[in-house]
Formats: C-alpha cells, sequence, structure tokens
C-alpha cells in the first residue's frame, strides 16, 4: 500500500497479540523456574505455588499493558489539542500588522509565514516517518491558503502585491499537496499493519475502516490523486475480504457442528458482502464461485441427513 493524525512520535508498543504472545512466553518460563525451585526444595505441591505465582504476572503484565497505552493514549491526545492551537496561533500572529487594515496580508508578513512554513517542511521531512510533522505543515498551509484566497479577492490588479502573492499561493500549495499525502501515506499504512495483526474481526475492521478514513480525507482535496484513489480501493477491497472470512469461518464452525442450514446462511451473508458495493473483480468472482460451491454441497448433505 502505498498511503498508509497524532502530534506526537507513534509509540514503540507491540500490538497487542505479539505482547500477549510474548507475556504467555515469560510467564511460562517463569512458572517452570518457580517450579524447579520449589520442587528441588521438597515443597509439597510446587506446581500449585508456581502457578499462582504466574497467574499473578501474567494479570500484572495486562493491567501494566493497559496503564501505559492510557497514558500514552492521554498524552497523544494533550499533544493534539496543543498542535492545533499553535497552528491556529500561528495564522492569527501572522495577521496583525497594518492598524488600519489588521487582517491584511503584507509582503512582510507573507514572507514571515512562507518561512515558517518552509521551516517546518524541512523539519518534517527530516523526521519523514511522523505523520504529526506532516499533518501540521499540511494544516499550516491550509490556514495559509484560505489567507491568500482571501486576500487576492480584493486585491487591485494593479497591487505590487499581486505577483508575490500568486507565487507564494503556487509555492504554498505544492506544500500542502506533498505532506498531505504524506500523511495519508504514513496513517494508512500504520492503520493497514494494525489492522492485519489484530486477532479480532470487529478490532481489524475498525482499523481498516480508520485507514479508509484517512484516504478519504485526503481526496476531499485531491480526488483525482491516482496514489489515493488506489489506496481507497485496496482498502475496500481488504475491508470486504475481512467480513467475507468473518462469514465462512463461522459457516466453517456450524457446518462442523452439523448446522447445515446455518452454514449455508452464512455463506449467503459472506456473498451478499462480496456484491454489496457493486465492484467486480477476478478475485471477488472467484470467491463467489467457491462460496456458491459450498453452499451446494451443503444443501445436499442437508437432504442426504
Amino acid at each position: 500500500m502505498r498511503i498508509g493524525v497524532n502530534n506526537n512520535r507513534r509509540p514503540l508498543w507491540l500490538p497487542a497479540p505479539n505482547f500477549y504472545a510474548l507475556a504467555v512466553a515469560i510467564s511460562t518460563a517463569f512458572f517452570i523456574l518457580v517450579w524447579g525451585i520449589l520442587h528441588d526444595g521438597g515443597e509439597e505441591n510446587p506446581w500449585l505455588t508456581a502457578g499462582l505465582s504466574t497467574s499473578i504476572l501474567f494479570c500484572c503484565a495486562v493491567v501494566l499493558r493497559e496503564v501505559i497505552l492510557r497514558r500514552v493514549l492521554n498524552r497523544f491526545l494533550r499533544g493534539e489539542r496543543e498542535m492545533k492551537s499553535r497552528v491556529a496561533a500561528a495564522v492569527s500572529n501572522h495577521q496583525n500588522g497594518d492598524p488600519h487594515n489588521p487582517n491584511k496580508l503584507t509582503l512582510e508578513k507573507n514572507a514571515v509565514i512562507l518561512n515558517e512554513i518552509r521551516q517546518k517542511s524541512d523539519a518534517a521531512n527530516v523526521l519523514s516517518r511522523l505523520s504529526a510533522g506532516h499533518r501540521e505543515v499540511f494544516e499550516l498551509c491550509s490556514e495559509y491558503l484560505e489567507l491568500n484566497e482571501s486576500e487576492l479577492k480584493a486585491i487591485n490588479p494593479n497591487s505590487p502585491r499581486l505577483a508575490p502573492l500568486l507565487k507564494s499561493r503556487s509555492a504554498v500549495a505544492d506544500y500542502h499537496h506533498f505532506h498531505l499525502l504524506k500523511w495519508a501515506e504514513i496513517e494508512a499504512r500504520t492503520l493497514t499493519i494494525d489492522a492485519r495483526n489484530r486477532a479480532n474481526t470487529t478490532e481489524k475492521i475498525e482499523a481498516a475502516q480508520t485507514a479508509l478514513y484517512v484516504v478519504e480525507s485526503a481526496l476531499e482535496s485531491y480526488p483525482s490523486e491516482p496514489r489515493l484513489l488506489q489506496s481507497k480501493e485496496l482498502l475496500e477491497d481488504m475491508i470486504v475480504s475481512i467480513k467475507v472470512s468473518d462469514w465462512v469461518e463461522k459457516a466453517e464452525r456450524a457446518e462442523f457442528e452439523r448446522d447445515y442450514a446455518t452454514a449455508r446462511s452464512h455463506y449467503r451473508d459472506a456473498l451478499f458482502y462480496l456484491g454489496r458495493d457493486n465492484i467486480q473483480s477476478e478475485e471477488r468472482e472467484e470467491a463467489a464461485e467457491r462460496i456458491n460451491v459450498e453452499i451446494e454441497r451443503l444443501r445436499a448433505l442437508e437432504i442426504g441427513q
């Protein structure tokens, strides 16, 4: 995926499945160690004490993870609010100059804003893998472009400010385009990986839909951008695939329990999601064909009962 929001660096934290797998491995090693020590010490029922100690250790690991994640989330949200305030204040500070027209975008203020955008863009490119820097730049660019457009509507055609403002608008538009796409790429890629690592179907869908929302929000500014359109299509297919796989798994469990009617019903739900958005592809056609074969096979089994 090419396209793949936060003010702080995304925390380096293991996804839930990996964390719990590591916690289980450590707990198992701890159990063996404690059991061995108690067994060698001649204690009666060493497995009971070792099991209790291991359970406490595992519970502490779970609680510790939740506490740390909650703190990281609170810090992330606090940083998000601070970043928005700084962006709004940055443009507001540049709108104070002419006492007769405080909203006038003078050439001096225009130069100051452009320099700030340029500096923030350079900083975001240095830390290119962090989405927050790119978001700050394109939001600042959006604020400037609105201010610039408002100024151009009222400017005298003979004004010496006209040419510099038009040139600045073009330059900032390029910054906006680059950093918005970069932000969307990093965010969507991170969320897509998160969706693939999730064990729970609902969590998988939520992460994938959040990634889709990121891409769709970028498409509002650049509706014809090929990279965004391709990513949107890939994410939509991913969400459909997750839902279809979930229904197929439910159908297989129902068949295992010899509940063929329910299994066929689940397969029909899978077919519904395959064709719900009226998008046709070779992969979807092959999946639909396999599901129809399973439905007919189950119908034959049900008749033969």
